[in-house]
Protein backbone atom coordinates (compact mmCIF):
# COMPACT_ATOMS: atom_id res chain seq x y z
CA UNK A 1 0.00 0.00 0.00
CA UNK A 2 1.22 3.55 -0.75
CA UNK A 3 2.65 5.22 2.32
CA UNK A 4 3.65 8.69 1.06
CA UNK A 5 2.09 11.99 2.04
CA UNK A 6 -1.28 12.45 0.30
CA UNK A 7 -1.27 15.10 -2.43
CA UNK A 8 -3.71 16.42 -5.03
CA UNK A 9 -2.51 17.36 -8.52
CA UNK A 10 -3.96 20.41 -10.25
CA UNK A 11 -4.62 18.68 -13.55
CA UNK A 12 -5.50 20.37 -16.84
CA UNK A 13 -5.21 17.29 -19.03
CA UNK A 14 -2.11 18.78 -20.64
CA UNK A 15 1.55 17.86 -20.63
CA UNK A 16 2.87 19.93 -17.72
CA UNK A 17 0.33 18.66 -15.21
CA UNK A 18 0.83 15.13 -16.57
CA UNK A 19 4.59 15.45 -16.05
CA UNK A 20 4.02 16.83 -12.55
CA UNK A 21 1.86 13.79 -11.79
CA UNK A 22 4.57 11.46 -13.11
CA UNK A 23 7.25 13.18 -11.01
CA UNK A 24 5.19 12.79 -7.85
CA UNK A 25 4.39 9.15 -8.56
CA UNK A 26 8.09 8.45 -9.00
CA UNK A 27 8.82 9.95 -5.57
CA UNK A 28 7.96 7.64 -2.64
CA UNK A 29 7.52 10.71 -0.44
CA UNK A 30 4.14 11.35 -2.13
CA UNK A 31 0.87 9.53 -2.68
CA UNK A 32 -1.31 11.13 -5.37
CA UNK A 33 -4.92 10.76 -4.22
CA UNK A 34 -6.83 12.95 -6.68
CA UNK A 35 -6.70 15.14 -9.76
CA UNK A 36 -8.45 18.52 -9.59
CA UNK A 37 -9.54 20.15 -12.85
CA UNK A 38 -11.37 23.37 -13.70
CA UNK A 39 -14.27 22.70 -16.07
CA UNK A 40 -17.00 24.77 -17.71
CA UNK A 41 -20.13 22.57 -17.58
CA UNK A 42 -22.01 24.80 -20.04
CA UNK A 43 -19.40 23.90 -22.67
CA UNK A 44 -18.82 20.39 -21.26
CA UNK A 45 -15.09 21.04 -21.45
CA UNK A 46 -11.97 21.68 -19.42
CA UNK A 47 -11.61 25.44 -19.03
CA UNK A 48 -8.97 27.14 -21.22
CA UNK A 49 -7.68 23.86 -22.71
CA UNK A 50 -11.00 23.05 -24.39
CA UNK A 51 -10.70 19.31 -23.70
CA UNK A 52 -13.99 17.44 -23.64
CA UNK A 53 -14.98 16.24 -20.17
CA UNK A 54 -15.42 12.72 -21.55
CA UNK A 55 -11.72 12.73 -22.46
CA UNK A 56 -10.83 14.14 -19.03
CA UNK A 57 -12.75 11.25 -17.45
CA UNK A 58 -10.91 8.80 -19.71
CA UNK A 59 -7.58 10.33 -18.63
CA UNK A 60 -8.48 9.76 -15.00
CA UNK A 61 -9.37 6.12 -15.68
CA UNK A 62 -6.23 5.51 -17.73
CA UNK A 63 -4.06 7.11 -15.06
CA UNK A 64 -5.87 5.34 -12.23
CA UNK A 65 -6.55 8.52 -10.24
CA UNK A 66 -10.00 9.95 -9.41
CA UNK A 67 -10.85 13.28 -11.05
CA UNK A 68 -12.64 16.04 -9.17
CA UNK A 69 -14.04 19.07 -10.95
CA UNK A 70 -14.13 22.73 -9.99
CA UNK A 71 -17.05 24.03 -12.05
CA UNK A 72 -17.05 27.55 -13.48
CA UNK A 73 -19.60 29.44 -15.54
CA UNK A 74 -18.38 31.17 -18.71
CA UNK A 75 -16.67 34.46 -17.93
CA UNK A 76 -16.32 33.68 -14.21
CA UNK A 77 -14.04 36.05 -12.29
CA UNK A 78 -11.19 35.22 -9.91
CA UNK A 79 -13.49 35.20 -6.89
CA UNK A 80 -15.70 32.55 -8.50
CA UNK A 81 -12.63 30.55 -9.53
CA UNK A 82 -11.23 30.59 -6.01
CA UNK A 83 -14.59 29.64 -4.49
CA UNK A 84 -14.94 26.73 -6.92
CA UNK A 85 -11.44 25.44 -6.16
CA UNK A 86 -11.98 25.72 -2.41
CA UNK A 87 -15.26 23.81 -2.65
CA UNK A 88 -13.69 21.11 -4.82
CA UNK A 89 -10.71 20.74 -2.50
CA UNK A 90 -13.09 20.39 0.46
CA UNK A 91 -14.97 17.70 -1.48
CA UNK A 92 -11.72 15.80 -2.04
CA UNK A 93 -10.99 15.89 1.68
CA UNK A 94 -14.50 14.63 2.46
CA UNK A 95 -14.20 11.81 -0.08
CA UNK A 96 -10.59 10.60 0.19
CA UNK A 97 -9.55 11.76 3.66
CA UNK A 98 -7.15 14.35 5.04
CA UNK A 99 -4.91 15.97 2.47
CA UNK A 100 -2.83 19.11 2.90
CA UNK A 101 -0.81 19.40 -0.28
CA UNK A 102 -1.60 20.37 -3.86
CA UNK A 103 0.84 20.19 -6.78
CA UNK A 104 1.01 22.43 -9.82
CA UNK A 105 2.83 21.95 -13.12
CA UNK A 106 4.04 25.55 -13.41
CA UNK A 107 7.56 26.04 -14.71
CA UNK A 108 8.86 29.59 -14.29
CA UNK A 109 6.26 32.39 -14.10
CA UNK A 110 6.76 33.98 -10.68
CA UNK A 111 3.44 35.85 -10.66
CA UNK A 112 1.50 32.69 -11.42
CA UNK A 113 3.33 30.82 -8.69
CA UNK A 114 2.63 33.60 -6.17
CA UNK A 115 -1.08 33.45 -7.02
CA UNK A 116 -1.16 29.66 -6.61
CA UNK A 117 0.63 29.89 -3.27
CA UNK A 118 -1.81 32.48 -1.95
CA UNK A 119 -4.85 30.49 -3.08
CA UNK A 120 -3.48 27.26 -1.64
CA UNK A 121 -3.00 28.92 1.72
CA UNK A 122 -6.61 30.15 1.66
CA UNK A 123 -7.70 26.56 0.92
CA UNK A 124 -5.69 25.35 3.90
CA UNK A 125 -3.15 23.60 1.66
CA UNK A 126 0.59 23.67 1.03
CA UNK A 127 1.56 24.11 -2.65
CA UNK A 128 4.18 21.93 -4.35
CA UNK A 129 5.86 22.68 -7.70
CA UNK A 130 7.67 19.51 -8.85
CA UNK A 131 8.71 20.95 -12.24
CA UNK A 132 9.66 24.45 -11.12
CA UNK A 133 12.87 25.75 -12.69
CA UNK A 134 13.25 22.97 -15.26
CA UNK A 135 14.62 24.12 -18.61
CA UNK A 136 11.59 24.15 -20.89
CA UNK A 137 13.45 23.10 -24.04
CA UNK A 138 14.83 20.08 -22.19
CA UNK A 139 11.41 19.30 -20.73
CA UNK A 140 9.70 19.52 -24.13
CA UNK A 141 12.29 17.18 -25.66
CA UNK A 142 11.75 14.78 -22.77
CA UNK A 143 8.01 14.66 -23.45
CA UNK A 144 8.76 13.46 -26.98
CA UNK A 145 11.58 11.10 -26.00
CA UNK A 146 9.55 9.38 -23.28
CA UNK A 147 6.76 8.53 -25.70
CA UNK A 148 3.92 10.78 -24.59
CA UNK A 149 1.27 11.35 -27.22
CA UNK A 150 -0.42 14.73 -27.06
CA UNK A 151 -2.02 17.33 -29.29
CA UNK A 152 -2.34 21.11 -29.26
CA UNK A 153 -5.95 21.86 -28.38
CA UNK A 154 -5.72 25.64 -28.06
CA UNK A 155 -3.42 28.21 -29.69
CA UNK A 156 -3.19 31.89 -28.83
CA UNK A 157 -3.03 33.33 -32.34
CA UNK A 158 -1.45 36.53 -31.04
CA UNK A 159 1.62 34.44 -30.16
CA UNK A 160 1.53 31.47 -32.54
CA UNK A 161 0.03 30.68 -35.93
CA UNK A 162 -3.43 29.13 -35.84
CA UNK A 163 -2.20 26.25 -38.00
CA UNK A 164 -0.52 24.72 -34.97
CA UNK A 165 -3.93 23.92 -33.42
CA UNK A 166 -4.62 20.21 -33.70
CA UNK A 167 -1.00 19.26 -34.42
CA UNK A 168 0.71 16.47 -32.52
CA UNK A 169 3.35 17.66 -30.08
CA UNK A 170 6.43 15.97 -31.49
CA UNK A 171 9.95 16.70 -32.71
CA UNK A 172 8.65 18.17 -35.96
CA UNK A 173 6.38 20.58 -34.10
CA UNK A 174 9.19 21.68 -31.79
CA UNK A 175 11.40 22.35 -34.81
CA UNK A 176 8.64 24.46 -36.38
CA UNK A 177 8.04 26.69 -33.35
CA UNK A 178 9.17 30.24 -34.14
CA UNK A 179 11.77 32.03 -31.99
CA UNK A 180 10.27 33.55 -28.87
CA UNK A 181 7.63 30.83 -28.40
CA UNK A 182 8.33 28.80 -25.30
CA UNK A 183 8.62 25.10 -26.24
CA UNK A 184 6.31 24.20 -23.37
CA UNK A 185 3.88 27.05 -24.08
CA UNK A 186 4.43 28.36 -20.57
CA UNK A 187 3.44 31.91 -21.52
CA UNK A 188 0.08 30.69 -22.81
CA UNK A 189 1.14 30.28 -26.44
CA UNK A 190 -0.63 26.92 -26.59
CA UNK A 191 -2.31 24.25 -24.49
CA UNK A 192 -2.29 20.49 -24.94
CA UNK A 193 -4.13 17.25 -24.23
CA UNK A 194 -2.22 14.06 -23.37
CA UNK A 195 -3.76 10.78 -24.51
CA UNK A 196 -0.98 8.28 -23.91
CA UNK A 197 2.43 7.80 -22.36
CA UNK A 198 4.14 6.60 -19.18
CA UNK A 199 1.59 5.99 -16.44
CA UNK A 200 -1.35 5.45 -18.81
CA UNK A 201 -2.97 2.00 -18.63
CA UNK A 202 -3.98 2.35 -22.28
CA UNK A 203 -4.06 4.93 -25.04
CA UNK A 204 -7.18 7.12 -25.20
CA UNK A 205 -8.49 6.82 -28.72
CA UNK A 206 -9.23 10.22 -30.28
CA UNK A 207 -9.34 11.95 -33.62
CA UNK A 208 -8.76 15.61 -34.40
CA UNK A 209 -12.00 17.36 -35.33
CA UNK A 210 -12.89 20.86 -36.43
CA UNK A 211 -11.07 24.04 -35.51
CA UNK A 212 -12.94 27.02 -34.06
CA UNK A 213 -11.80 30.56 -33.24
CA UNK A 214 -13.01 31.94 -29.91
CA UNK A 215 -12.84 35.51 -28.60
CA UNK A 216 -11.28 36.50 -31.90
CA UNK A 217 -7.96 35.15 -30.70
CA UNK A 218 -7.91 31.56 -29.46
CA UNK A 219 -7.90 28.77 -32.04
CA UNK A 220 -9.33 25.54 -30.61
CA UNK A 221 -8.94 22.11 -32.18
CA UNK A 222 -11.59 19.68 -31.02
CA UNK A 223 -10.33 16.24 -29.95
CA UNK A 224 -13.11 13.72 -30.46
CA UNK A 225 -13.20 10.44 -28.54
CA UNK A 226 -13.56 7.44 -30.85
CA UNK A 227 -15.33 4.18 -30.18
CA UNK A 228 -12.26 2.33 -28.89
CA UNK A 229 -12.64 2.09 -25.09
CA UNK A 230 -9.92 2.61 -22.50
CA UNK A 231 -9.02 -0.69 -20.82
CA UNK A 232 -7.09 -1.31 -17.63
Amino acid sequence: MPTGTPIVVAFSGGKDSTLALAALRADPAWQVVALLTTVTPEYDRVSIHGIRRSILAAQGRALGVPVFEAALTPGADNAAYEAAWTAAFDEIRARVGPVRHIAYGDLFLDDVRAYREALARRMGADPVFPLWGFDTATLAARVVAEGYELYLTCVDTEQLDAGFAGRRFDAALLADLPPGVDPCGERGEFHTCVIDGPGFAARIAVEVGERVRREGRFEYADLLPTATPVTS
